[in-house]
């Protein structure tokens, strides 16, 4: 009997030997990308959709520009085309990682040690600077938006956090509002030195609305709401380039060749599409709209492909929050919930701002539409969060039961029958 002990110990299936064998590399693989049911087939479609169709809209709204400026027309169709092959190959290998080992890297902040660590270098020194704006940095040939990251680790932490607490917790002020809100202030302190003034707006509108989900009480809400409109206000009135920003934006007639030339041409490029836009490839507002294969896609979506195009566009993008909040709900647990509804709410706020800002609804202010606008560095975290989103989608409640890989397995032999239950 020893002897076969000992042997079964040596094969590391039993025993005590066998107890303290380290997991190989494959094995600790195999754990880490441990899947559940298969994921949402919709969401997933309306992904690789919109990742395909926004390189064919970087194409076609870059050709001319990138000719004059880089003599080759496929200038920024070739550096678009690697993002989104990895982006697709990132949310792929994402949506394989169970979500719930997120909560623990959370618990110890080291998400949100990492993103602080690059914002601060961003401010230090570090970044890139473009527009007049410090938001870069770069990492070889990728130049990572350190913004962009603090977007969807906040949304991380807060479901941890939120889950942590419980509906309970939530009511008040000093366990349940504001250790939340102080996290997002001091990252949008830090996006705000970049400066970055949207991106901040982002993450405080994502904390009030993920805190009003988790029962946080609606006073405190709007109290916190009240104050930091003033805040934004005086934000905006007292630093001279966003004060003319408004300016241009409520007179654009009077502004449109100097201050509002970006956002009159983006306008007209949306009229002159009508119905059923004058063909992919042959929109002649290109040849006025500045940059209009980063934050103004859209017009060029609207100038080709006409109110058709746009409608469809949006309807793909409802799809997409739409079937994340039903992850969200189909969630076997409220982290699960909290992360899912967080980042469908951070792809609804990105989507809702851009397209206003592209109409002239809003100001002008650089925000990236989600899978559409150029850029890596807004492609790669939006794949990441999709990706998670997908694999939330996999442990629907519905779908076969699947261990929480963080949880201590029974030792051996404990085994409690339904029957026992009973």
């Amino acid at each position: 009997m020893n002897s076969a002990a000992s042997s079964t110990g040596a094969n590391g299936a039993t025993g005590a030997t066998g107890s303290l064998r380290k997991p190989s590399l494959r094995e600790r693989a195999e754990r880490l990308l441990s899947v559940a049911g298969p994921v949402d087939p919709i969401l997933a479609a309306v992904v690789v959709t919109l990742v395909s169709f926004g390189i064919v809209m970087v194409y076609s709204a870059s050709a001319i520009e990138a000719t004059v400026q880089h003599k080759d027309a496929q200038y920024f169709l070739k550096r678009q085309v690697p993002f989104g092959f990895v982006g697709l190959g990132l949310a792929w290998l994402i949506s394989r990682i169970d979500y719930r080992r997120y909560q623990k890297a959370s618990a110890t902040y080291g998400i949100l040690a990492i993103v602080v660590v690059l914002l601060v270098a961003a401010i230090a020194g570090f970044g890139k600077t473009g527009g007049g704006a410090t938001r870069w940095l770069a990492l070889g040939p990728v130049h990572v938006q350190p913004a962009e990251l603090a977007k969807l680790s906040i949304v991380i932490w807060l479901a941890y956090s939120l889950a942590k607490k419980g509906e309970d917790v939530m009511k008040s002020f000093a366990l349940g509002f504001l250790p939340q809100l102080i996290m997002a202030l001091f990252l949008m302190a830090l996006c705000l030195k970049q400066p970055d003034f949207g991106s901040a707006v982002v993450l405080l509108l994502l904390t009030f609305t993920m805190m009003f989900i988790a029962g946080a009480k609606v006073g405190y809400i709007m109290g916190a709401a009240i104050i930091g409109s003033a805040a934004g206000a005086a934000l905006v009135r007292f630093r001279e380039y966003r004060w003319e920003r408004i300016q241009a934006w409520l007179e654009m007639e009077a502004h449109r060749q100097d201050l509002a030339y970006q956002p009159f041409q983006a306008r007209m490029s949306f009229g002159s599409g009508e119905i059923f836009g004058l063909g992919l490839g042959k929109g002649l507002q290109i040849l006025y709209l500045p940059e209009a294969h980063t934050d103004f896609v859209s017009a060029v979506v609207g100038e080709e492909l006409g109110f058709v195009g746009i409608a469809l566009l949006c309807a793909a993008y409802v799809t997409l929050v739409v079937r994340g909040v039903r992850a969200a709900f189909k969630a076997p647990d409220d982290f699960g919930t909290y992360l899912a509804f967080g980042i469908s709410t951070l792809f609804a706020l990105q989507v809702l701002i851009n397209l206003a800002m592209a109409m002239s609804l809003l100001p002008t202010k650089g925000l990236a539409l989600p899978f559409m606008s150029y850029g890596g560095s807004s492609l790669l975290v939006n794949a990441i969060a999709a990706g998670i989103l997908l694999n939330v989608s996999r442990h629907a409640r519905d779908a076969e039961p699947v261990a929480d890989p963080n949880a201590t397995p029974d030792p051996p032999g404990v085994e409690i029958s339904k029957d026992a239950l009973a």
